[in-house]
């Protein structure tokens, strides 16, 4: 599953995603409803992709994993751009479910497990040469850790910088709940793609047979 990395001046396809990040990037940077939430909003990201530059000769990742990497960050740049309770898809989704909630934060929650979980499983084999079934169990147990951190930095930032306008910063949208829903959303998303992942392993592997 886990391909021997090559040089990154060597990996044609990857510079064509950091292109096509950088693209992203700079739609997203381009008159952003709130300019200092959008700075706020992709301070992870950068330490995000700082991690994945230092980690990219020590944890090969598949070409798989990084288009869904890709894929998660276009989302997030897209929310970051509109403060995400006035990102367009959630305004539709107020039509569909008829709430007048944005929820488009919880798509993107649910995206983290559902494109990232992958990721952290390639991850997690490399670096601890699990191969059985437990490599399916732990980007569930991931994206809960990860999602309750992400909840924590983000109450400790607008407590810190915003304390007067703190649940606007962080989403809630009059939502009590809002940050244990969100995490939530991500467990579902990475069940839902280590499922597919499993399924597609175990047809490879009657295949094979």
């Amino acid at each position: 599953m886990l391909l021997t990395q090559v040089s990154f001046r060597e990996n044609r396809f990857l510079h064509l995603l950091v292109a096509a990040m950088a693209a992203v990037f700079a739609a997203s940077a381009y008159h952003p409803t709130m300019v200092f939430d959008w700075f706020l909003e992709n301070l992870i990201v950068l330490v995000f992709i700082i991690a994945l530059i230092l980690s990219y000769r020590a944890v090969p990742l598949s070409r798989t994993s990084y288009v869904l990497i890709f894929l998660y960050l276009c989302f997030h740049e897209w929310g970051a751009h509109y403060k995400y309770d006035g990102v367009p898809l959630g305004e539709w989704i107020k039509v569909w479910l008829h709430t007048n909630r944005n929820h488009y934060d919880r798509v993107l929650h649910l995206l983290f497990g559902l494109l990232l979980g992958y990721p952290m499983m390639e991850a997690y084999m490399h670096l601890t040469g699990v191969r059985n079934a437990w490599r399916y169990w732990f980007p569930l147990e991931a994206s809960l850790a990860f999602g309750a951190i992400y909840e924590i930095i983000e109450a400790t930032v607008a407590a810190f910088v915003s304390p007067e306008h703190g649940e606007a910063f962080v989403g809630m949208q009059g939502d009590i709940w809002d940050a244990q829903k969100d995490i939530a959303f991500g467990l579902v998303g990475a069940a839902i793609a280590m499922t597919i992942t499993y399924l597609i392993d175990r047809s490879r592997a009657h295949r094979a047979a």
